[in-house]
């Protein structure tokens, strides 16, 4: 069934002023023009500058795209790690009325060219570090008239093979500061991502002006930011803008605090950065936020976190990390729930006043569901029949989400028919549950659900739960094929430094043992160096399972004589 919308009484409401990103920034520098812009350099230096500054660079940018070319509804990508450059680009492209592509560089060179011919991009910014990552497809590109390299070498020091070339900070610095805003139509794309998904070519979704202005609101609320905070921009910018988290500080006028790049493997430069600038809100995935504690429990002088509200999304937040942190620095991890299809946020986890009387352990275990949806957003947790499943907290549906920032078809797409219901929903493809308090929880990617003798296993519950033995660092549980249960788990765990070699597999799965059935535990438990993640920090359990597919067929083969008790039913 389609909404119908019903026409009231006229309004006297100036809703013809459109919801245009620029606005934001423009805020910004009316009202808090001296409030302060970090950016780490790649040598590991900082630059500063404030909101004042940053809008006359971004006025500058905007002729410099009229000067190329650039016009409404052009599609401009850019390349580049969470600097203020790249904040400045989703500012101008968007306000002149092109449309910003966020190209990721972590994904394949094949799917980058599809991305790119996809969009039809006009112009691409690239850092000059990243240049190795868009020459060898330059050729392929149908639609791409000029490279502007982001850099502070001067343009004859940039060795490559792109052409023609442009320098950001010279075309920047011949260009004028005065730039008349035009009022864009907020319904109009303002920026674009597309996904990284497991199976098939990338879909792309492209973001309102509408869509970015009213999220960004959200984003603020839910974080209870405000114009004292201090804002660090973990999550790549390159994927669905950085959840939108750096949108947020001009629209109250807080700090903001680009890390430049980073990596999981030196989590120092973060943890050192935010101490240093006092940053009081971050966002970012497990998959970095769990380095960083590590980092943080080896520090002689732990610094003092109190204050820090951590927004931790991507995947579940293992209970180990979220009391880590809290335990270790005062910090407070929130999870929250979202997709690129959904700008991202969904929902939110925090404590009702309601709940505030739970025993602390109850307060710790409701913190791992995803968490109650923001204002604006509709969400339906479905079963195989299509009717709304009972709000028990066990009955397990689909979730689906519907809202003024959730996409409603993909861009040139067949895929749109099959990923959205006729009344605007999109389908997720996440398992879930809703219950009696309004919590939705995630249990699982329908994908990654187990199914062993005819039941499900949730690999979620299962990975959390190993991660709470103080030896493991990282786990992720795969379902392999199996002659008679037709799916039994496998358990891939990597162990922290100090502790490998030190325990054993048996040790680990017994500290779990209590809280499922016998049929539900892992088969066998492996130890790894480490565990394949997608582009965006989520474990990558599509190449995990290609690795290991046959590990339970080959095991049982070559142990012909020995009973498989493990998948009996133990209920």
């Amino acid at each position: 069934m389609v909404t119908k919308i019903i026409q009231g009484f006229p309004s006297t409401s100036g809703d013809n002023y459109q919801l245009n990103i620029i606005t934001l920034l423009r805020h910004a520098a009316r009202s808090y023009p001296e409030r302060e812009i970090v950016s780490r350099n790649p040598d590991g230096t900082v630059f500063r500058y404030n909101y004042g500054e940053a809008y006359e660079r971004v006025k500058r940018l905007a002729n410099v795209l009229k000067k190329l070319g650039v016009g409404p509804g052009d599609r401009v990508g850019a390349l580049d790690w969470n600097t203020h450059r790249y904040a400045e680009l989703y500012y101008g492209v968007a306000g002149v009325g092109a449309v910003l592509l966020q190209l990721n560089p972590r994904i394949s060179f094949a799917e980058r060219a599809y991305v790119i011919n996809h969009s039809e991009a006009k112009l691409i910014f690239v850092s000059d570090s990243l240049i190795p990552v868009i020459e060898p497809v330059a050729g392929e590109l149908k639609k791409v008239q000029g490279y502007v390299i982001i850099t502070d070498k001067p343009i004859s020091e940039i060795k490559t093979t792109l052409s023609p070339l442009y320098s950001y900070e010279e075309l920047l610095k011949e260009a004028t500061a005065e730039y008349d805003w035009p009022m864009v139509d907020e319904k109009s794309a303002s920026t674009a991502c597309y996904t990284s998904g497991t199976t098939g070519k990338p879909k792309g979704v492209y973001f309102s002006h509408r869509c970015i202005y009213l999220h960004t609101t959200a984003i603020a609320i839910a974080v209870g930011m405000s114009r004292n905070d201090v804002v660090m921009q973990i999550v790549p910018m390159f994927h669905a803008q950085g959840w939108g988290m750096f949108f947020a500080p001009p629209l109250v006028g807080a700090k903001l605090v680009f890390p430049g790049m980073y990596s999981v493997e030196r989590p120092a430069s973060l943890v050192e950065l935010l101490v240093a600038e006092k940053v009081t809100v971050t966002c970012g995935a497990p998959a970095i936020f769990m380095p960083m504690l590590e980092y943080i429990r080896k520090m002689e002088q732990k610094p003092d976190l109190s204050g820090l509200r951590m927004l931790s999304g991507a995947t579940e937040p293992p209970l180990a990390m979220m009391k880590g942190y809290w335990e270790l620095g005062g910090a407070e991890v929130i999870h929250a729930y979202g997709a690129t299809e959904t700008t991202p946020l969904v929902t939110v986890n925090l404590l009702k006043p309601s709940l505030q009387g739970l025993p602390e352990e109850e307060k710790w275990e409701l913190r791992r569901k995803q968490g109650i949806p923001v204002v604006g957003i509709d969400v339906e947790i479905v079963g195989a029949d299509g009717k709304e499943v009972p709000a028990d907290g066990q009955t397990v549906g689909e979730l689906l989400i519907k809202g003024p920032w959730i996409t409603r078809s993909y861009y040139n797409d067949p895929r749109t028919a099959e990923s959205f219901t006729e009344d605007g929903y999109w389908r997720s493809g996440d398992a879930a549950t809703v219950d009696a308090n309004g919590y939705v929880k995630i249990t699982d990617r329908f994908k990654d659900l187990i199914k062993s003798g005819g039941e499900w296993i949730s690999s979620i519950d299962l990975e959390n739960a190993l991660m709470a033995h103080p030896a493991v660092l990282e786990a992720a549980v795969i379902g392999l094929p199996h002659p008679k249960w037709e799916e039994r788990p496998l358990a891939l765990v990597v162990l922290r430094e100090e502790a490998r070699g030190k325990v054993t597999k048996e040790e680990v799965i017994d500290l779990i043992r209590p809280k499922f059935a016998r049929w539900q535990l892992p088969d066998d438990l492996l130890f790894v160096d480490e565990i394949p993640k997608t582009s965006v920090g989520k474990f990558a359990k599509r190449i995990a399972r290609e690795k290991y597919m046959d590990y339970y067929i080959r095991k049982l083969s070559a142990q012909p004589a020995e009973q498989d008790k493990t998948g009996r039913r133990d209920k």
